[in-house]
């Protein structure tokens, strides 16, 4: 992986320089773009030393998603200087605005359908993806509950692309296992190998008719009459194959009866170590699910 990574962001900066060398040509000896056309064959030839993407005043390795996002980095963030801190956080901060400003309303009341949902990245952003789109014409609710692969700003631009993307898929009213082979294939073709989204999709009618679809996520649980259920059936995450079949399970709940029907979703947040935290697990999800305390 690390060597596809690297050819990629080698084609990259080999196409810069061959833009920014027309560009300079054009420009009758432009400073500004005299000085990036050095800073792309200074990593060019660190590429081919073996010193890219080594910090320069650690030499310990410099974050992955950062190189990713900008190969012309030389330092890593324990020894950015104070000028390309401040200019990290103010991206941050447009992301996270940015990412927020994507969210679904709170408290939805649609079709018979309430949705509810809570938001609480573990960063300033992150790769967690929420949406609810309304297909329109009594065709019901489409729902996505995901995470994206990295964190920081790169998972958030990653968030934005899934979402711009089902925004668009909803409407051509494709069968929810065909619209998310659609977003799979362009998730792949259009980011790096190690980029995927973990997702749970589904699409709820006005008849109380579910269907749901589970791309690696967490199992969804569903409360009826008081029992929880988890729906394990899962297909792989969208993006890491450009082609292949999700299952779709179906459901019916009565709707407007006075029985109580609900589905759970969770993002399992993990710890610093990799490892899922202690407090998200699925026996305190079902309790709390069924509204008994959690412990």
């Amino acid at each position: 992986m690390a060597s596809v990574v690297s050819g990629y962001m080698r084609e990259q900066l080999l196409d810069r320089r061959s833009r920014l060398a027309r560009a300079e040509d054009r420009a009758d000896g432009n400073g500004h773009l005299r000085s990036l056309l050095q800073e792309v064959d200074e990593a060019l030839r660190r590429m081919e030393d073996g010193s890219f993407g080594i910090c320069e005043s650690c030499h310990e390795s410099i974050e992955c998603e950062r190189l990713i996002s900008d190969p012309l980095v030389r330092f890593c963030l324990d020894h950015m200087s104070r000028q390309e801190l401040d200019a990290l956080q103010d991206d941050l901060d447009l992301a996270a605005q940015v990412q927020r400003g994507l969210l679904p309303h709170q408290d939805l009341d649609c079709y018979g359908w309430q949705i509810r949902y809570h938001y609480e990245p573990a960063g300033i952003v992150s790769g967690d993806y929420c949406d609810v789109i309304d297909a329109g014409d009594d065709s019901g609710l489409y729902f996505m509950v995901g995470d994206v692969s990295g964190k920081g700003v790169a998972a958030s631009m990653l968030t934005a692309h899934l979402h711009a993307m089902f925004r668009s898929l909803v409407p051509i009213r494709l069968p929810l296992s065909c619209m998310l082979q659609r977003a799979s294939r362009v998730f792949s073709e259009s980011t790096l190998p190690s980029h995927y989204a973990t997702l749970v999709c589904g699409h709820a009618f006005p008849n109380g008719r579910v269907e749901l679809a589970n791309a690696g996520h967490p199992a969804p649980l569903v409360l009826t009459d008081g029992k929880v259920s988890p729906m394990e059936t899962s297909s792989f995450p969208v993006g890491m194959f450009a082609n292949g079949e999700f299952a779709v399970t179906e459901l019916q709940l009565e709707l407007g009866f006075g029985d109580q029907h609900d589905i759970e979703f969770r993002h399992q947040h993990r710890d610093g170590g990799g490892k899922p935290s202690q407090h998200g697990g699925d026996s305190k999800r079902q309790q709390t699910l069924r509204g008994q305390p959690g412990g």
